[in-house]
Parts: C-alpha cells; sequence; structure tokens
C-alpha cells in the first residue's frame, strides 16, 4: 500500500539521518566514564570517620553504591529532529550515565523511529507512554519506575536544558550535599534568553507563588537530578501537575534541596508546544496546584542545602 510505502521511506530516512549525525559511542570512552564515576562513588560512600570536632557526615538518605548508576529520563513529544543532537551532546559532555529512556507520548512524527535507530549502536531504551497515562509528569514518572540507575537525570528533548550542565547537576548528588539538585532559572547566573516578557511574567510569578511551600526560587523546572528510591518514594502515587514541585512538597524537611543556574534556551529545531493560551492555562492549573497544598495543611519548608551551586563538578 502506498502509505505503508511512505512510513517506511521515512523509517529508513530515521534511522540513516540517526547514524550519520552521531558516531557510536566507543567502548574506551565507556569504560573511561565508568572508571572515573567507581572512583568517585568509592570516595563519597567510605565509612565516614568522626574525629574530634569536625566530624565526616554522609547525608542520612545515601545513595546505594553503584558505578554507572545514572539513568537519563527524556520525555517526548513530536522532536525528531532534536534526538539525534541532544544524544550526541550528552555523549560529548561524557557524563557516565547506564542509559537514556526516551519516553514518547504518542508522537506522530519519526520520533519513535530515530530513538530506534540510535538504540543499536547506544545504550537508549525506548519506553511508549501509555494513553491512560498522558502527560509530562506521568512520563517522568513512568521512566523512574521502569530506570535501571539508581540516580535519575530528568530533562527536556529541545535542547533547552543545557547539557554540559548535567555533570554539575549530578555533582551535589554524589558529594553528599544534596538529596535534589534543580537547574534553575532563577537564581543568580540563570537566565531565559529569547523569551517574550509575556511568558517572563507568567513563569516569574508561578515560581514566586511557591516559594513559601518549597523554599525554591524554581520550582516549575524540568531540568533535575534525584536518587531514583527518593523520586519513587516523596512522588504522589497519581502524577502531580509538576513532579519537582510536588517531591519537594511531599519531602519537607527531610530533602536538602540545591539549584544551579541555567540558561534556559528555547529550542531550536521543531515546533514550539509554548504559546500564551498555553502559558495561560498552565499558569491556572499552578494556581490551582498550589493552592491546594496550601488548604491542605501546613507543610515544612525543605531544607535548602545550598542556594547556587555554581562549581561544582563530578570531574
Amino acid at each position: 500500500m502506498p502509505s505503508a510505502q511512505h512510513a517506511e521511506r521515512n523509517r529508513g530516512r530515521a534511522t540513516a539521518s540517526a547514524r550519520s549525525l552521531l558516531p557510536p559511542l566507543q567502548p574506551d570512552a565507556i569504560f573511561a566514564a565508568r572508571a572515573d564515576v567507581a572512583q568517585l562513588v568509592e570516595q563519597r560512600f567510605r565509612k565516614p570517620q568522626v574525629t574530634g570536632s569536625n566530624p565526616v557526615v554522609g547525608s542520612i538518605h545515601e545513595m546505594p553504591v553503584a558505578a554507572n548508576s545514572i539513568s537519563i529520563i527524556v520525555p517526548t513529544l513530536n522532536e525528531a529532529e532534536n534526538i539525534a543532537p541532544l544524544v550526541s551532546q550528552i555523549v560529548a559532555n561524557a557524563v557516565p550515565f547506564r542509559e537514556i529512556l526516551f519516553v514518547d507520548d504518542h508522537s506522530t512524527d519519526a520520533t519513535r523511529d530515530m530513538i530506534r535507530a540510535l538504540a543499536a549502536s547506544h545504550p537508549i531504551r525506548l519506553i511508549e507512554q501509555d494513553r491512560r497515562e498522558i502527560g509530562l509528569a506521568s512520563a517522568i514518572m513512568l521512566g523512574a519506575r521502569a530506570a535501571e540507575g539508581e540516580v535519575l537525570l530528568v530533562m527536556d528533548a529541545d535542547l533547552s536544558h543545557p547539557p554540559e550542565r548535567m555533570k554539575d547537576l549530578l555533582a551535589p548528588l554524589f558529594t553528599g550535599t544534596a538529596d535534589m539538585v534543580i537547574g534553575s532559572r532563577y537564581v543568580t547566573g540563570g537566565s531565559t534568553p529569547g523569551w517574550p516578557s509575556w511568558r517572563r511574567i507568567v513563569s516569574r510569578a508561578g515560581a514566586a507563588l511557591a516559594y513559601p511551600l518549597t523554599g525554591v526560587h524554581d520550582s516549575m523546572c524540568g531540568f533535575f537530578a534525584i536518587s531514583r528510591s527518593r523520586l519513587l518514594e516523596l512522588a504522589p502515587p497519581a502524577s502531580g501537575f509538576k513532579i519537582v514541585f510536588e517531591t519537594i512538597v511531599h519531602g519537607g524537611r527531610t530533602l536538602r534541596v540545591s539549584e544551579i543556574p541555567i540558561a534556559f534556551r528555547d529550542r531550536a529545531r521543531g515546533k514550539s508546544k509554548m504559546s500564551f493560551g498555553v502559558a495561560l492555562r498552565f499558569f491556572l492549573r499552578w494556581l490551582l496546584a498550589i493552592f491546594r497544598h496550601l488548604v491542605g495543611g501546613p507543610h515544612p519548608a525543605p531544607e535548602i542545602a545550598r542556594r547556587t551551586v555554581s562549581n561544582a563538578s563530578i570531574e
């Protein structure tokens, strides 16, 4: 049938495009990255020693010891043009990841074909989202439950979240100074270049309204890292509106949260899903989510491990 032939041609083009844009990850690079993170984890989780008035104390909620323990979760919806560039940049930044989990919400373009093509030469898995559980929060939790790594790093597929900041996002987790780290647009050094005024106003207002409940400047951001066990423990059973916000509120004082500054860039490829109407509906849902938590009773603010972590690195 013509439609079947057309789909097959698109699939072939997607595969060829993925292979041409992204070289295979070499075994030597994988082993080197694993060795680096193994040394870091060994140092991080060595039994604490208390000497005099200068105790070396680990996190109350220590992450399990495991080299190559990072699962990167990337929700997708019609991001065919961004899949290969994203994976290329993740690999180029030498993050010692175990896997990349693409959780796709019924894309109608060649997104899934691109992911399958790259999975042939990289540690990539495609998870197809169920129609009963749609939306970004559901995608993240679906990826978290399926992840094999002990540490989760969540980011967008459109390269608005800078892959070059991934190591800095992970560093406080491995050094034991935080239980959750957020890439923030609204701490010193953070920015939203290219945003129109209305988008900045809506986003800033939403973040400010959530601050009394969360104690962080950007609980609306989707670029964050946390241990898998903590996310599954603290996220609501039914996926909430914003995973970061819900997790911080439920964690309260037991969750140490850090923010690192990022430049949140607008997409360079593909069609944007953001408009004034979408932003307004988003803001109204955000107000409703905050109101529900306010009327639900007092929530102790989480411990803010460090407002801004700009120079940390897992290297």
